[in-house]
């Protein structure tokens, strides 16, 4: 992908784009498709697909300290470490520094970012679940929240559009609350895996267990410039075969190819810029990251995809005398009712048996269970709303499990070199209710390099989730021991805000701009030519990994903006 830091200030763009990542990337390949000039704007630098992933065909003996962390290189990254995530060393060059990046917590909560070309679809897990009805209208059925302004007939299309587009392997089922999509072969389940699965369908009428919808390519399905995957289970470090789907792999290149595309690396920005005598937005303010250089950028249309938090920092920096507190803001609930999904609850246990079997490859995805509480009145529980779904897998342990071995000697390396025993575990992961009360704001009085305010983080999990967790971990036990797991132990390992990496929320859609941010096509209510379709636009959470709902409404909403453009509706 071409670059230039010499975009023409004096161009009126048809469009702008904010970031790069999941939606980003979406964003510049469906307005660039349809005949959009499109400015797509990322705060981080360069990474070009293939050329750009240096530990993609690397393995630990060939990185220097075996890919250790320096004490130095540590404390830089003292918060994103602290989930776990960055200490690969395969992948920690993808994650901020903690000291150039800062955030503020008045509660805990684990904010993980990656600033470069692609984002964290770089990073991401790939599991790709459709919501459902029974997801959208959640908060109109129990009365948290506001309404979703769309249903699931709204968003079907592009969800087929998308699914088509990336390649997402997995298997049908027929269930309402996991709607069935465009599918790819469905990767395989190990044997024990298959136990469980068994049991479900037997002896649980509610449940059943299928393979992960997970956005690799499988079988003959190719995608252009991409290859089927390769089962390497490398993918945080960058996948050179294209096998799953990322913006540098997929949606930038499509847009380049377009001729419509001018992407600028190293921009910070800042600030929507809003003309109070046409009551729209004009450009888009940046700081340059490198030169601390000051540009604004003029479009028609903005969108903002810098991801959750970064986008509603952008809006509340957006003030004029229209929008004292943000831009388009009159509901006042611009960084509220912040969103993700709590986890790292569930149960582990051995499984006695095939021992004489194991598998082949390194499959980059594991199981899922659908959400079955609070479906219907058979499933309706007292103590919380809402639900959750697991996700898991099984493998045999290997020689590692000699680390807690007090005995050496011929015969344990003998028994080392063979396969361990089958282990299996689920985590659940659970929807967090929108509270007004969880919520970011600006802190002014700590800047960043740019001098810019930094977040301040206000978020923590309610009695609904708690409750919600303590039967997360309880039906984890029942389903692996009604499977004839041996040694079946729950876990609560404690989970905070951010964690999931599922932010969202903070420019909430609605259909009443008293109590909600955007239309029911991301617009801003009050400024319509100023779209958000990352993570902030979300109105709940659902218990599914949220990036397919993201890339569908981003394509949704780039389909409308163009059409409103080329019909002289925006002007």
């Amino acid at each position: 992908m071409a670059t230039s830091n010499s975009a023409d200030p004096a161009t009126l763009y048809d469009a702008i784009v904010i970031g790069t990542g999941i939606s980003g990337g979406w964003a510049a390949k469906e307005l660039c498709e349809q005949g959009l000039k499109t400015l797509v704007l990322e705060r981080g630098p360069m990474v070009k697909h293939i050329e750009d992933y240096p530990t993609a065909t690397k393995q630990r003996w060939d990185l220097e300290f075996g890919g250790r962390n320096t004490p130095a290189e540590a404390a830089r990254q003292h918060k994103q470490a602290r989930t776990g995530y960055v200490t690969s060393p395969f992948s920690k060059h993808w994650f901020v520094d903690d000291i150039k990046h800062p955030y503020s917590e008045t509660k805990r909560f684990d904010w993980i970012r990656g600033y470069h070309v692609g984002g964290r679809s770089l990073t991401w897990g790939r599991q790709s679940y459709r919501w459902g009805d029974v997801d959208f209208t959640a908060n109109k059925n129990d009365g948290h929240g506001v309404d979703w302004p769309i249903r699931y007939e709204d968003i079907a299309p592009w969800y087929d559009k998308v699914e088509e587009y990336i390649g997402v392997s997995g298997e049908k089922l027929g269930l309402p609350q996991l709607p069935d999509g465009k599918f790819c072969p469905p990767m395989e389940l190990n044997c024990v895996e298959r136990e469980l699965q068994k049991t479900l369908a037997d002896d649980f009428a509610d449940r059943v267990l299928t393979i992960g919808r997970v956005a690799n390519i499988t079988g003959e399905n190719t995608r252009p410039g991409r290859s089927p995957c390769q089962f390497r289970n490398k993918c945080m470090a960058g996948c050179p075969f294209g096998g799953y789907f990322s913006s540098n792999s997929s949606t930038l290149p499509a847009a380049e190819r377009t001729g419509n595309m001018t992407l600028r690396i190293n921009s910070v920005a800042h600030q929507i810029v809003y003309d109070e005598s046409k009551g729209i937005a004009t450009g888009v303010k940046v700081i340059d990251a490198q030169t601390k250089e000051n540009f604004t950028y003029r479009a028609r249309i903005i969108f903002c995809c810098a991801s959750t938090m970064p986008t509603t920092s952008i809006l509340m920096q957006s003030k004029s005398e229209r929008f004292p507190n943000g831009l388009g803001n009159d509901s006042g609930e611009l960084g509220h009712n912040v969103m993700d999904h709590h986890f790292r609850t569930g149960a582990a246990g051995i499984f006695d048996g095939h021992n004489d079997k194991y598998y082949r490859g390194r499959r980059p995805n594991g199981i899922y269970i659908p959400r079955f509480r609070n479906l219907n009145d058979e499933t309706r529980q007292n103590n919380f709303v809402r639900g959750y779904g697991y996700q898991g897998g099984a493998s045999r342990t290997n020689w590692t499990r000699a680390i807690r071995e007090m005995s050496f000697g011929e015969q344990l390396k003998e028994e080392l070199l063979k396969p361990g025993p089958w282990r299996m575990g689920l985590t659940a992961f659970g929807e967090l209710l929108p509270y007004h009360a969880n919520k970011i704001t600006l802190d002014y009085d700590k800047l960043d390099e740019w001098g810019l305010p930094i977040i301040d983080f206000d978020v923590e999990y309610k009695e609904n989730e708690l409750e919600m967790r303590k039967d997360m971990q309880a039906q984890a036990i029942v389903m692996l021991s009604a499977a004839g797991f041996k040694d079946v132990r729950g876990y609560d390992q404690g989970s905070y805000p951010g964690l999931g990496i599922h932010e969202m929320g903070t420019a909430r859609m609605g259909r009443d701009p008293k109590t909600s941010v955007l239309n029911a096509h991301n617009q801003s209510h009050a400024v319509p030519n100023v779209y958000v379709t990352d993570g902030s636009c979300m109105t709940s959470a659902a218990c599914q990994n949220p990036s397919l709902t993201y890339m569908a409404i981003t394509a949704r909403a780039a389909d409308h903006a163009a059409k409103r453009l080329a019909q002289g509706e925006i002007s």
